[in-house]
C-alpha cells in the first residue's frame, strides 16, 4: 500500500471526497497522498488555497464499492482502482504558474545581465517567453522596465539550477576564443626543462664551433710557419767562394 499510485489531482480529490463521502480524515489523507491536518482544515473551510473538487470515480482512480467499503471500516485503507495517466509535457513554450509570471522579467533582465552569451532562443524556452519581451526589456522599452529588478530565475521558481547550468554550458561552446586562450598551455616545470635542454645545445654548438676555429687557425699558423722557414733557408748550392 505504500507504493500505492496517488490521485492525478490529490488536493481537488481530497475536496470531493470530504464533501462527498463519510470517509474519515486519515482515510482521504492516505489515500490522496496528504497530512490529515491539510484534510482537515479542507473541511473546516481553513485551507489557504479553496480547490474544485474532483470526482475520483468519474476518473475511474475510485469505484463506489471501494468508497463504500471505506465508510463501513473505518480502518480500511482506499485500492486504487487505476493509476492516473502521466501527462507527458508536448513540445512549446514552457508553463509557467500564474503566480510567477510576473517574476519572469525579473528573470530575464538577470540572465541578461549575467549570462550575455545565452542567445534569445535559449531564454525564450529556460524562462517561457517570447523574443519580444526579451528584446523590450534589453533595449529597456519595457512598459514596465523601471520595476524590473534583476532576480536570479532559479531562485524565483521559473527554472532549475541543472536547466540553468545546461544552458550556460551550452551557450559557452559557442563562444569565440581568443588566440592567447586557444594557444596550449605549457606547464612550467616542463617549459623550464626545454629551455634548459635549448640552452646546453646552444653551448655545446658554440664550444663545437670555437674548437673548429681554433684548429683552423692553428692550422693556418702551422702552414705559415713551414713556408717561412722554407724561405729563410736560402738557395740551393751556394756552400762556399768560388
Amino acid at each position: 500500500m505504500a507504493d500505492q499510485p496517488k490521485p492525478l489531482m490529490p488536493h481537488a480529490t481530497a475536496t470531493w471526497l470530504v464533501d462527498n463521502t463519510g470517509l474519515s480524515f486519515e482515510q482521504i489523507a492516505e489515500f490522496c497522498g496528504l497530512h490529515i491536518l491539510e484534510v482537515q482544515a479542507m473541511a473546516d473551510d481553513l485551507a489557504g488555497s479553496k480547490y474544485t473538487g474532483r470526482d475520483p470515480v468519474h476518473a475511474g482512480e475510485l469505484t463506489q464499492e471501494e468508497i463504500e467499503k471505506g465508510q463501513a471500516d473505518a480502518e480500511y485503507r482506499l485500492k486504487m482502482q487505476r493509476a492516473p495517466v502521466a501527462v507527458s509535457r508536448t513540445k512549446g513554450p514552457r508553463y509557467t504558474p500564474v503566480s510567477k509570471r510576473q517574476d519572469k522579467p525579473d528573470g530575464i533582465a538577470w540572465i541578461l545581465r549575467n549570462h550575455p552569451e545565452i542567445s534569445d532562443a535559449q531564454i525564450g524556452k529556460l524562462i517561457g517567453t517570447t523574443r519580444n519581451t526579451i528584446g523590450a526589456i534589453r533595449e529597456r522599452s519595457h512598459w514596465n522596465i523601471q520595476n524590473i529588478q534583476p532576480k536570479d530565475p532559479v531562485t524565483l521558481g521559473l527554472c532549475s539550477q541543472r536547466e540553468l547550468d545546461a544552458v550556460v554550458a551550452k551557450a559557452a561552446k559557442n563562444l569565440p576564443v581568443d588566440d592567447e586562450e586557444a594557444a596550449p598551455v605549457v606547464a612550467s616545470g616542463s617549459s623550464d626543462r626545454e629551455k634548459l635542454i635549448e640552452e646546453l645545445h646552444a653551448e655545446r654548438e658554440a664550444n663545437v664551433k670555437a674548437a673548429a676555429e681554433a684548429a683552423q687557425e692553428a692550422e693556418a699558423a702551422a702552414w705559415l710557419e713551414a713556408k717561412r722557414t722554407s724561405e729563410d733557408g736560402g738557395e740551393p748550392g751556394d756552400t762556399g767562394p768560388a
